[in-house]
């Protein structure tokens, strides 16, 4: 029985990327062109601009990918197109889904819309595919910081999730306050490395109260600090406030893990990238005594081959779409009641 073939697309913010994976697991390509020097003049994302530049690179990017994965442009032989269909920046959603479905229908093949936040699910398992459930897997991006009790595939409980800011996007308000650029994540991490960590004592929200995050407060805590003490070093306050947002991280999962009886702790997602976040997450599992999933980092960053291995498994359960599926850029994950 020959291989299942999936191409996955995904545009749903800022990242144009194509992938193809066989049986779910297995990567033959990736291709991920960013368009992080589009947007840094202004300090974050433009949808008006990731949607044009989504159009100008679409076609390229799925030739490049299906080239590096020895497929033909007319007919590639593929048993279905994964696209991502929410939630994300509706006009970017919209470039890709559009693109896909006529993909699909030129090619005659299934169309599946995925999820972007149970793509992020399966980064993990395209690099640990023999991982052990049930997990609790950590997500942690721009958009998004919630916890997971992964009991398989398809198979979610949320256990918590931020009630304001999500952890990236306290990372690019900080950044911006601090006059350290964009993207956030990458140049506080990058300052942080002159600073103390424990230069000044941020606030842990919500610690020991339940599995929910809060970032809000802690941005505003920065701000409070700079206009008390103006000669602070930019230094010691992104190494204090990234030590504040990773320990309430890593603290909460363990808990987590805990309560849910995990094998496993899993960690996803764009903020998954840095550094002090990725060591802190395995020597909380080394603690816990069970293993710690850190992904490689392009597969913490948006890409198509965890949309190819999501779409995958739906393509494999019959969940098809056909060519009136609409983008939903405030579509969760789809959790068990």
């Amino acid at each position: 029985m020959k291989p299942s073939l999936v191409l996955g697309i995904e545009t749903s913010c800022d990242e144009t990327a194509a992938s193809v994976v066989a049986d779910g697991t297995e990567v033959l390509s990736s291709v991920v062109s960013s368009q992080i020097d589009l947007h840094v003049a202004f300090g974050g994302v433009v949808p008006e601009v990731a949607s044009r530049a989504h159009l100008e690179l679409f076609i390229p990017v799925i030739r490049e990918a299906l080239a590096q994965a020895d497929l033909d442009w007319s007919a590639p032989g593929l048993d279905a197109v994964a696209v991502t269909a929410g939630p994300g920046l509706v006009g970017s959603l919209l470039v890709g889904l559009s693109g896909a479905k006529a993909l699909s229908l030129a090619w005659d093949t299934p169309l599946v819309g995925v999820n972007h936040l149970e793509g992020h699910l399966f980064a993990a398992l395209l690099e640990a595919p023999d991982l052990q459930f049930p997990v609790v897997v950590l997500v942690v991006s721009g958009g998004h910081s919630f916890l997971v009790d992964m009991q398989g595939p398809g198979k979610y409980r949320l256990l918590g999730q931020t009630i304001d800011d999500a952890a990236g996007e306290a990372f690019d308000k900080v950044s911006r306050y601090l006059g350290l650029g964009y993207p956030g994540g990458p140049a506080i991490e990058k300052a942080a490395r002159e600073g103390n960590p424990k230069a000044f004592r941020f606030p842990r929200a919500l610690r020991g109260d339940g599995l929910n995050f809060s970032f809000s407060g802690l941005k505003t805590a920065v701000v409070r600090l700079i206009e008390r003490e103006p000669e602070a070093s930019s230094a010691d306050v992104a190494a204090s406030f990234q030590a504040a947002v990773v320990e309430i991280l890593v603290e909460k999962t363990a808990q987590a893990a805990s309560d849910t009886g995990a094998k496993a702790i899993c960690l996803g997602g764009g903020v998954a990238a840095n550094g002090p976040l990725r060591e802190a997450f395995s020597a909380a599992g080394a603690e816990l005594g069970i293993e710690a999933l850190v992904p490689s980092r392009a597969m913490c960053t948006d890409n198509a081959a965890m949309v190819a291995a999501a779409g995958a498994f739906r393509f494999a359960h019959g969940d098809i779409d056909d060519l009136s599926r609409a983008a939903d850029p405030n579509w969760f994950l789809d959790l068990e009641a």
